[in-house]
């Protein structure tokens, strides 16, 4: 049997290919592109024109590999981009009469569900873990261990939405790093309390800036083929203080940042230190089984 996951992100579509053998799930073609679904979206809440029709045409793309693959089971689920938008439905409806493709919209606990899930197959979580899933438009955490899913929240801290409500400056001022660590002080407050009862001693990123991280500080890793990786503190620490210091053309220069993350990259660094700094983790890891992940293994028969 072969199934196929589309992954709608704010930022980016993926889609995924597997084949299911005797229970086992052989992952057979995979790619991604960057949408940038998001872009614009805190202005009106509105998927932008422009945005709309890349994301149709890429939808189109997807069909056409589906199609070739001779798919038995498609599953595309949108998140936070589609979900908070006005026209999000209308989006759904192109999508449907232009690509001939299915969205399901799924909540920011599902979202989290899956997140969780993917993570666990990728063998990253061991003993208690925060799980951090930085998208564009949200970011979910989850609480756990290895058997168990103990909290999880859906908050509409993505990347891109940080960016476009507090990146003014160039590099970045403090001005504008204190108005984003306010908003968040603000946004998880519920985050900070359970986390304390909870005591998480591992962050697990998954995927999305992590994945950039461990190929900054790491070029050697190939992450194609890396479902999880350590991130040592002191290496990522380092980084993110040359990311949030450095300008857009900096950046745009870096090996290993790809276009899309020029920016963004700045927004989950400053997250990320938030939560070391709040909740005094030590340990960090990077999953690069993420939400599409867990969606392909709830396909499994």
């Amino acid at each position: 049997m072969r199934l196929a996951v589309i992954d709608l992100g704010t930022n980016t579509f993926h889609l995924i290919i597997a084949e299911q053998n005797v229970g086992e799930l052989q992952i057979i073609y995979k790619t991604n592109q960057p949408v940038k679904l998001g872009e614009d979206i805190t202005k009106n809440n509105l998927i932008i024109p422009t945005a709309f029709e890349r994301g149709i045409t890429c939808l189109q793309e997807f069909k056409a590999e589906i199609d070739k693959y001779e798919i038995d089971v498609v599953k595309a689920t949108a998140t936070s981009g589609v979900r908070s938008a006005m026209n999000g439905l209308e989006f759904v409806e192109a999508a449907k009469e232009r690509a001939g493709i299915e969205i399901d919209i799924i909540d920011g606990d599902e979202e989290a569900q899956y997140i969780y899930e993917g993570v666990k197959w990728s063998g990253a979580i061991m003993g208690k873990s925060l799980i951090m899933d930085i998208g564009g438009g949200s970011t979910e955490f989850i609480l756990c261990d290895e058997e168990n899913l103990v909290w999880k929240k859906s908050y509409n801290i993505g990347a891109a939405r940080l960016m476009q409500a507090f990146f003014k400056s160039d590099p970045i001022n403090e001005a504008d790093t204190n108005s984003i660590i306010n908003h968040l002080e603000e946004e998880l407050k519920a985050l900070k309390i359970i986390c304390k009862e909870y005591e998480p001693e591992t962050l697990i990123g998954s995927a999305g800036a992590f994945e950039t991280f461990v190929g900054m500080i790491n070029p050697a890793i190939d992450i194609k083929t890396t479902a999880t990786a350590d991130i040592p503190l002191l290496d990522y620490r380092n980084l993110a203080t040359k990311l949030i210091n450095s300008t857009h053309q900096e950046r745009a220069n870096m090996e290993g940042l790809i276009p899309l993350r020029v920016d963004m990259i700045v927004m989950a660094s400053i997250l990320t230190n938030y939560i070391l700094d709040e909740l005094d983790i030590k340990t960090i890891k990077l999953s690069t089984y993420d939400l599409k992940m867990g969606v392909l293994q709830s396909l499994k028969s």
